[in-house]
């Protein structure tokens, strides 16, 4: 039986890099909508890996740990557009 990466894992690290970029262009609260979603869709993934035919573990618990440095990062952009 092969094992295929499961599309919410990969859903996952791309809202958790889409959440960086919007953050660093300049839209941390869309930044930080797109890290919960990362942190979100990375649990389902976790989830769902639990299947054998369902790989991406280690790939959901990444975008969980990339969406909280994310969520850290957001919140350091809404402080800065609200004091400068």
């Amino acid at each position: 039986m092969e094992q295929k990466t499961g599309i919410v894992a990969t859903l996952a690290i791309i809202a958790a890099a889409a959440s960086y970029l919007l953050t660093f262009s300049g839209h941390p609260i869309s930044g930080l909508l797109a890290a919960l979603a990362a942190i979100l869709l990375g649990i389902f993934g976790f989830i769902m890996a639990a299947s054998p035919r369902v790989g991406g573990g280690i790939l959901s618990i990444i975008a969980i740990i990339l969406g909280v440095l994310a969520i850290g990062i957001a919140i350091l952009g809404l402080i800065g557009i609200i004091i400068f």
